[in-house]
């Protein structure tokens, strides 16, 4: 049976090498759009891969950084597993100099720390640990997935990841572990929608009559969409960005509205995205100014499946071994499991560190919790090679 006690204190040891790793891949500024930097963290990673025996590929995204796919053959009867994983931030350039990685006691922060730096590399030496313990014979093999550009969607590796997942029994998902040890076990669908207006511009004293403002017709917009939300029941609308005109003394020519959508399914999306364009195409405005959209559900709902919960089952087992805390919840954020999870993959998320306020400038992790969590993610990869998860 799968010790994880044992592998906690061998992961215990790795942890100033956890540590130090993920001090040098979070003082690299990855963002979404710095390819550069990017593909500077899967460097990273990539070596200690080769160096466990796994055959790396690397195919680059036009204006992102590479899709780094990484197998190993096991050889097993068992099930071929998934470990998913991002390299990206939603930081841009030059973060990394002025919050670079630091140390406070039991919290560990700097841009990406726990989305997620820390997890994937955290998952890595429990792969390490469990190769040296020939721990994963069973397997019929494992492949990394790590995506350049899954903080703004994963818009040009979805088909890539899924066709990934399509191939798997079973995927972990290196999301942040939430405070208090929440693994996530579904999801609602993630949606992103852009409204454009194209006005006329004319000076706001001498010739106001001349113009057409495109703010104005977007302002109009902004509480009928957002008041499409219903957050009890899953479903928001929310402006995150509206920018427009030129000067203060001109009427506007130009402005956009991004707007995040969320829905507890993919139906309840399909119903969103209706509304959304029904307010978008007949609010009344200056027939002088043109308003187009574009976009919709960018990430599917991810369904809990039995195959889930049996996972589920399995880490808080581990958990209550190791007496780390854990429980299930679904969440609205959106993760790449959701593109294995819709095609009934058994799916668990949230398999990093514990992480607190993420995406913000305040994120940390709990130093305390990365051996833990580590040997959680090691037991259900053993477990998984003894033949106690299926498909």
């Amino acid at each position: 049976m799968t010790d994880v006690t044992r592998y906690a204190a061998l992961l215990e040891q790795e942890l100033p090498a956890i540590l130090a790793m993920s001090e040098r891949c979070v003082n690299i500024d990855s963002g979404s759009y710095l390819a550069g930097g990017v593909n500077a963290v899967i460097d990273v990673w990539a070596g200690m891969l080769q160096g466990m025996g796994f055959t790396v590929e690397r195919n680059p995204l036009p204006g992102f950084g590479d899709q780094m796919t990484a197998r190993l053959a096991l050889g097993g009867n068992g099930p071929r597993l998934l470990v998913l994983g991002h390299a990206d931030t939603v930081w841009p350039a030059g973060v990394a100099a002025e919050w670079p990685f630091s140390r406070d006691g039991d919290r560990i922060t700097g841009p990406g720390v726990g989305d997620m730096k820390t997890n994937v590399v955290m998952a890595l030496h429990s792969l390490k640990l469990l190769l040296a313990e020939k721990a994963l014979s069973g397997l019929a093999s494992v492949t990394v997935v790590i995506v350049p550009d899954e903080e703004i969607g994963s818009p040009g590796s979805r088909a890539w990841i899924e066709a990934e997942a399509k191939q798997a029994d079973l995927c972990l998902t290196l999301e942040p572990c939430r405070p208090n040890g929440g693994l996530v076990v579904g999801r609602g669908a993630v949606g992103a929608i852009y409204v454009n207006a194209s006005g006329v511009t004319a000076h706001c004293g001498s010739a106001l009559e001349k113009g057409a403002s495109a703010v104005k017709a977007l302002a109009a917009l902004v509480g009928p969409l957002e008041a499409l939300g219903d957050p009890p029941n899953g479903l928001s609308a929310t402006v995150g960005i509206f920018k427009g005109g030129e000067a203060r003394q001109v009427v506007p020519g130009s402005a956009e509205i991004h707007l995040d959508l969320r829905a507890p399914d993919d139906a309840a999306g399909e119903r969103l995205v209706a509304a959304v364009a029904r307010i978008v195409e007949t609010t009344p405005h200056d027939p002088r100014v043109i308003v187009t959209w574009r976009g919709g559900f960018t990430r599917p709902a991810f369904p809990t499946h039995d195959g889930t919960r049996a996972l589920f089952a399995l880490a808080e087992e581990f958990g209550a071994a190791l007496k780390a805390p854990v429980f299930s919840l679904v969440s609205r954020g959106g993760s790449d499991g959701s593109f294995a999870a819709r095609f009934g993959v058994p799916t668990l998320d949230g398999l990093g560190a514990i992480t607190h306020e993420t995406c913000s400038r305040r994120e940390y992790v709990e130093v305390s919790s990365i051996v833990p969590r580590a040997a959680i993610l090691a037991g259900l990869m053993a477990a998984a090679s003894e033949g106690r998860v299926s498909r």
